[in-house]
């Protein structure tokens, strides 16, 4: 009966999926507040209560954590970046054992690691950060794992830092404004929310890195970093654009979630995509063939039928 009164519903929201009745509950793990992907998780709740019957809990989170948290079962659903659902494929650091339940569902957006300074604090390039005092994501989240990559490749470490402050985006705002940091990086999209924020009471500059720098990290480090630009003019008085490392933001979901399930998830995504971009601008170029695009993880079986039910090649 259950299965008919859901089914029904599907019918009358105009679902193209059904949705098994007894996976009614699943758990979504999103990130920070401040950046996009828990305002998203919040969007992709109401698609699924409304449309699928399905009630989702979201959960706060971050890059490392989420995938950790999708292969251990605590977590049916979650946000991911690229780099670090590939460490956990493979199974390098920070995770133990290769992850055999993290499957990928779509491709949403570019992730920017950006990092901020005070127009007049007289720091040019990551050489410049010993003996400063920075602040990033907490452990948990892909940025803090960037954070360390990126000093690793310029022979430092949190140890060669005056301070080291694991925070919220509003919290890492709030220590710039104190003058309690001098160096603020996170990663998330452009132009970032809290960036906005903080140039909006400072004087800001944006750090490079040089082509070389990122091809001594993509060797060294993870073959998953990308060089990616921030244009000129994402923020107040960014006259150059300002080249950075990048990776790409994902769905991931438990490999053996009912595929009916995500094959419903994304129908409702790509509908109301317009809604998904209002929340994370990045996603306005949004198409089937860019969410379907492969990132090194197995794509998930109802990920593949949703994309082969609208003429994507997989």
């Amino acid at each position: 009966m259950r299965k008919i009164i859901l089914t029904l519903a599907l019918v009358t929201a105009g679902a193209a999926v059904a949705v098994p009745a007894q996976a009614q509950q699943l758990r979504m793990m999103t990130g920070p507040q401040g950046g996009a992907w828990y305002p998203l998780g919040g969007a992709i709740q109401g698609m699924a209560s409304e449309a699928l019957g399905v009630s989702i809990q979201v959960l706060p989170g971050g890059g490392v954590a989420n995938v950790q948290g999708v292969q251990n079962g605590d977590a049916d659903l979650g946000f991911g970046n690229s780099i670090s659902t590939v460490d956990a494929i493979e199974g390098r650091e920070p995770f133990e054992g290769k992850a055999d339940n993290v499957c990928n569902v779509a491709t949403l957006y570019p992730q920017y690691f950006q990092m901020v300074v005070t127009a007049d604090s007289g720091i040019e390039s990551v050489d410049d950060f010993a003996g400063k005092r920075l602040n990033t994501q907490p452990v948990g989240n892909t940025a803090e794992q960037v954070t360390r990559a990126v000093l690793q490749a310029a022979d430092l470490s949190y140890e060669d830092l005056k301070a080291v402050d694991f925070v919220s985006y509003s919290d890492g705002v709030a220590l710039m404004q104190d003058n309690n940091s001098e160096v603020f990086a996170l990663g998330t999209t452009i132009p970032s929310s809290a960036i906005m924020d903080l140039a909006n009471s400072t004087a800001i500059k944006l750090v490079p890195l040089e082509p070389e720098f990122i091809d001594k990290m993509r060797k060294e480090i993870n073959p998953g970093y990308t060089s990616i630009t921030i244009p000129a003019g994402t923020y107040p008085k960014q006259d150059e654009d300002v080249v950075t490392v990048g990776y790409a933001t994902h769905v991931i979901a438990r490999c053996d979630l009912d595929a009916q399930i995500v094959e419903g998830l994304l129908t409702q995504m790509w509908e109301n995509r317009s809604d998904l971009a209002t929340i994370a601008s990045a996603m306005k170029d949004m198409s089937l063939e860019k969410m379907a695009q492969d990132v090194g993880v197995p794509m998930h079986e109802g990920a593949k039928a949703f994309y082969a039910a609208n003429g994507v090649a997989q």
